[in-house]
């Protein structure tokens, strides 16, 4: 079964015009390709299944590194900043992934239906894991890449499938966790309730106090459990929030350094700067000049 979804990733790719990632006919599906290994990129994970037919990567979110190759799949449960890298590819073997865009929501109501749903733990532990995806959930997902070549029956056949994804997933070893991301009577639930409070408003001052009580905890268990469910303590997961967005608005629209610190909620464009090297190891300035020469080269 992963030796088709392979061969079907690998033919689809190859139809398709420009670089990796692809977005495709169907919501919530895209393809990666990289023939040959890369170097590490910082961007924003979504809850989300990562499946890899072909190749390895890894992923890092906060401290803790997650390899994942062919036959397993990164799940990801929360909205968080990380870091990651194809370290297994080449032309002869590249490094092919299916992502489909994860609705915790559908998976808490096929838990519902279920007659001997997992129960899901009382701690709030990290909302990323590696899981095996092999038998049904293979096959699911080779149907998903076949409906690619069968657009207009997805709209009928494509949230059948997910939630048959949902399905064993829940059943599956990995079933507890699962379950513990979509249930909102979860830590995990509550945690992402003040996870997209701060995503939605990261440009403005922080209160910790406040996503405290939206995840009803008190301050000190807020701060210890935020950073076990997305890598990074409250603070740290902010900046990076803000300096992911400045680099997109840098890269993708004219705006000056300046105009790109204030617009995510640094008060100090040297401040904004000095993190932004960090982060991404160069200035803004002078990554800016760079994409700039290559747009001008082109």
């Amino acid at each position: 079964m992963l030796n088709q979804l392979a061969t079907a990733l690998l033919r689809y790719t190859d139809r398709c015009p420009g670089p990796s990632p692809y977005s495709t006919q169907l919501e919530g599906v895209f393809i990666l390709r990289s023939d040959q290994p890369k170097p590490p990129t910082l961007r924003s994970a979504s809850p989300a299944l990562c499946i890899v037919a072909e190749g390895a990567k890894w992923a890092s979110f906060g401290g803790e590194r997650l390899e994942y190759r062919a036959g397993q799949a990164l799940v990801i449960g929360v909205q968080t900043p990380s870091r990651g890298q194809v370290f297994e590819a080449s032309p002869a073997k590249p490094c092919l992934v299916l992502l489909l865009q994860l609705d915790l929501a559908m998976i808490r109501a096929v838990a519902n239906e279920m007659a001997f749903a997992p129960v899901p733990s009382g701690d709030a532990s990290r909302g990323v894991f590696v899981a095996d995806f092999d038998g049904p959930l293979a096959d699911c997902a080779l149907r998903i890449v076949r409906l690619l070549d069968t657009p207009e029956a997805a709209t009928i056949l494509q949230p059948m499938i997910m939630r048959e994804i949902g399905y064993w997933l829940l059943a599956g070893p990995n079933g507890a966790e699962v379950a513990k991301l979509a249930s909102i009577q979860s830590p995990s639930h509550k945690l992402a309730r003040a996870v997209d409070n701060l995503r939605t408003n990261y440009a403005q001052p922080m209160r910790v106090e406040d996503l405290a009580k939206i995840a009803q905890l008190s301050e000190s268990a807020f701060h210890r459990q935020f950073k076990a469910f997305t890598g990074l303590p409250p603070l740290q997961y902010q900046k990076q929030l803000r300096l992911l967005e400045a680099r997109r608005l840098l890269l993708s629209q004219s705006i000056s350094v300046q105009a790109a610190a204030f617009e995510v909620g640094y008060e100090s464009p040297s401040q904004f700067s000095r993190e932004y090297a960090r982060m991404f190891g160069a200035a803004p300035k002078k990554e800016l000049a760079h994409v700039q020469g290559i747009g001008e080269a082109a």
